[in-house]
């Protein structure tokens, strides 16, 4: 049942980018390009998801346990450090010269297209250095 979930939520999560243009860099980078024509489209887009998401986050806040009974992950940490800021910078930029984040890409790589697949590369290669470099420091620490 879980798989099926994951899958059904897959689904709607995909579908939703697509009919919001969240899927399309063209629109993103409008909606980035502050000095430009700006398109604030995609502005409403995220605040109607923020929206969505409040009630069940509530309900998440106050239960240790999912609807279908796994343990509820969210997050300890709430501080703000240097970790937090260079991720956010480096996916900002990220976003902002590709004009896609990684929900966005895998649907372009399920749609077939080519800037997809270099997105998901470049992203797994980032991810694979990242834990190269979290496991160099681990161990010089050690």
């Amino acid at each position: 049942m879980t798989r099926i979930s994951a899958f059904i939520a897959g689904l709607l999560f995909g579908m939703g980018l697509l009919l919001s243009g969240m899927a399309n860099p063209t629109k993103v980078l409008g909606f980035l390009d502050l000095a430009g024509q700006w398109d604030p489209s995609l502005a409403l887009v995220m605040a109607g998801a923020i929206g969505v998401a409040l009630l069940p986050m509530a309900w998440a806040r106050q239960h240790a346990v999912s609807l279908l009974g796994g343990a509820m992950q969210l997050p300890a940490r709430r501080d703000i450090d240097r970790r937090l800021v260079g991720g956010s910078l480096i996916f900002g930029i990220g976003w902002g010269l590709a004009g896609v984040c990684p929900g966005p890409a895998l649907v372009l790589l399920a749609g077939g297209f080519w800037q997809g697949w270099l997105f998901v590369a470049a992203m797994l290669a980032g991810m694979a250095l990242f834990n190269g470099l979290e496991a160099l420091s681990k161990s010089r620490q050690a």
